[in-house]
């Protein structure tokens, strides 16, 4: 019988801080029992320990404190173990680095992209303009990939897992617009990713943990303590 006593993840579907968070655990090859909720009826068992009440959020049965940011998750799962070397540990400044590269894309892409999904499902007047404002961006990671195979360099990072979730969710908003975008390398990365084995494990739909209380195993192996 597994006696294994794993960390619980709060999560949501289509999130896209939750999404990166199980890509995370998965690339870090862990295991985490997995609790799929809905933003308007979270359980308390989450709330209890996160009064923030978003997504995702890591929990422990000891005394350690929860993790409530998806970044911080990422990284957490990775520092258990990175058999890709994400974090790219021969280069002491390399995480710094790739945190400080994310947080800038966030700060301007994430509340663009909110804007330009929410005018694109009411067909407001201002959507051109509002998707220009997430091609900022764009074209920052069209040109990053115009220099190397990924978005830090030439090998997977950190930072293309923490960033793929927010690009599948910009392209999925206007799809044939996005076929013929002029961010091709950027298409062809995005692609790649959302066609792997990898990224359709991620994705599997859980049920709802409040519909029954069980919690599902995710992941591959148990973290190190």
């Amino acid at each position: 019988m597994d006696s294994e006593i794993r960390p619980i993840l709060y999560s949501l579907h289509n999130c896209p801080f939750a999404i990166r968070a199980r890509l995370a655990i998965v690339k870090a090859q862990l295991q985490v029992r997995i609790r799929a909720i809905k933003l308007d009826n979270k359980p308390v068992e989450m709330l209890e320990v996160s009064p923030k009440g978003t997504v995702p959020v890591l929990t422990f049965e000891d005394n350690t404190p929860a993790i409530e940011q998806s970044l911080d998750i990422m990284v957490w799962a990775l520092r258990q173990s990175d058999p890709n070397n994400l974090l790219y540990s021969e280069d002491s400044y390399a995480l710094e680095r790739m945190l400080s590269t994310i947080e800038n894309f966030e700060h301007d892409f994430d509340p663009a992209l909110n804007a330009f999904g929410c005018a694109k499902r009411y067909q407001e007047a201002n959507m051109l303009s509002l998707r220009k404002d997430c091609e900022v961006q764009l074209a920052l990671l069209e040109s990053r990939l115009s220099q190397h195979s990924f978005l830090f360099g030439e090998k997977e990072s950190l930072v293309d897992i923490a960033l793929v979730p927010f690009l599948r969710k910009f392209a999925r908003i206007d799809k044939q617009w996005f076929r013929d975008a002029p961010y091709p390398k950027l298409r062809t990365w995005l692609n790649n990713y959302l066609q792997s084995p990898m990224f359709s494990k991620v994705m599997e739909k859980q049920e709802l943990w409040l519909d029954h209380r069980e919690d599902v195993i995710f992941g591959r192996y148990s973290y190190k303590k």
